[in-house]
């Protein structure tokens, strides 16, 4: 079957509408034979978006043109599209007076205003915030909360003040929503790192000045993590390659693997640099989405459903996380049963689930199947409860 965009034509069977863009997901065996499509895609288009996995690779195109082109190449490398993978997660904050919301998180993310009235990250980073308004009073603590990790010099730009909690990191907006804003650290002193950050994730941020350069240093960087054994993140935008680890990947415990990354983020930075690529140090940037949930168990299974999202490897670590690391990370932990009143009121924040529309219902009954609770539905928009009243709507707009 094939996909419409608005204000596009028909787009091939390859691909599908999610939140509104034209994405497209291709299996590949390695980031070797990614990142030969990845160049493919580069030379047609250096606008558009590509996020390069050790599984796969999604295109994300603004408008239908190079859809066709893309499939092409694919299919020329002999990779084929699976959209049953495609979904998109975001936050949606609810709250009677938007705007003042809207300027906290901006400074916090360093976001741009969104045609939605939401924030969007210029780079197209996950995730989108969206911001909508409600006079309902819910005064007490959300259940949820993110965590963001930025460069230290971009946590003391963004200017919020002394922050609280055990770690003297925690910031609230007007209404109460809180975020701990907190600030990374160089991956390690020695020299042949120093383009590195660890923001929970290792990553490094280069500015390219042609699609050719772009093209190189992504093959060159799937070379390099190909040989090690290592599943690299690599993002392309229009002007920059991000490399990341995925959080905590950097470290031996986290992977399991028989690497030593930073080893491995030296020579990428080797590479990078004599390509002529120039590292931005203040670009780096992880966020992840905090759980607070009675019965964490319950509600950590419901999420993995839900979002087909994987547990983390290691015993005591309450993370879930997209097996192509695309969208956000879920961490939980426990609440105090005696906070009553907390855990009945509905949250401030809830989630955003986009999904083709082919794929909606069947979404819909594995969360259902998962414990959860279908609150009410509309057109292409089903909200659902987990079992502590943490909310997800699964939209599918055209």
């Amino acid at each position: 079957m094939g996909s419409t965009v608005p204000g596009m034509t028909e787009i091939g069977a390859d691909w599908r509408v999610v939140d509104g863009v034209a994405t497209a997901w291709f299996d590949a065996p390695s980031l070797i034979e990614g990142a030969a499509l990845a160049g493919r895609i580069v030379e047609l288009s250096a606008d558009t978006v590509v996020d390069l996995r050790a599984t796969g690779i999604r295109v994300r195109l603004d408008s239908a043109e190079h859809a066709e082109a893309v499939s092409a190449a694919a299919r020329d490398l002999g990779l084929a599209a699976n959209p049953d993978v495609l979904q998109r997660l975001s936050v949606v904050f609810e709250s009677a007076n938007p705007a003042v919301v809207r300027q906290f998180w901006q400074r916090v993310l360093d976001y741009a205003p969104g045609n939605d009235g939401g924030l969007a990250d210029p780079l197209r980073r996950d995730p989108a915030i969206r911001i909508r308004h409600s006079t309902e009073s819910r005064p007490l603590r959300n259940r949820i909360h993110l965590d963001v990790v930025r460069p230290a010099a971009a946590v003391e730009q963004a200017s919020l003040g002394e922050g609280s909690g055990p770690y003297g990191v925690r910031h609230a907006d007007p209404d109460g929503n809180e975020v701990d804003l907190v600030p990374g650290a160089a991956l390690d002193e020695r020299n042949g790192t120093a383009d590195w950050q660890v923001v929970f994730s290792a990553m490094a941020c280069y500015r390219v000045s042609s699609p050719a350069q772009q093209r190189d240093l992504v093959a060159e960087a799937a070379t390099l993590a190909d040989d090690a054994g290592f599943p690299l993140l690599i993002d392309l935008r229009p002007g920059l390659v991000i490399v990341d680890s995925g959080k905590d990947q950097w470290e031996d415990d986290a992977h399991g693997l028989d690497v030593d990354f930073t080893d491995l983020a030296g020579k990428l930075q080797t590479a990078a640099r004599q390509l002529g690529a120039t590292a931005d140090p203040g670009l780096p940037r992880f966020a992840q989405l905090f759980l607070d949930a009675a019965d964490v168990a319950a509600v950590r299974a419901f999420w993995v459903a839900a979002l087909g999202y994987l547990p983390d490897r290691r015993d005591g670590v309450s993370d879930i996380h997209d097996p192509r690391r695309l969208n956000p990370v879920l961490v939980f932990q426990e609440l105090d049963t005696e906070e009553t009143e907390r855990r009945r009121q509905r949250n401030r924040i809830h989630f955003e689930l986009a999904v083709p529309s082919d794929l909606a219902r069947t979404r819909l009954a594995a969360t259902i199947a998962a414990g959860g609770r279908l609150l009410d539905e509309s057109q292409d928009r089903w909200r659902v409860a987990d079992p502590e009243g943490n909310e997800m709507v699964i939209v599918s707009r055209p």
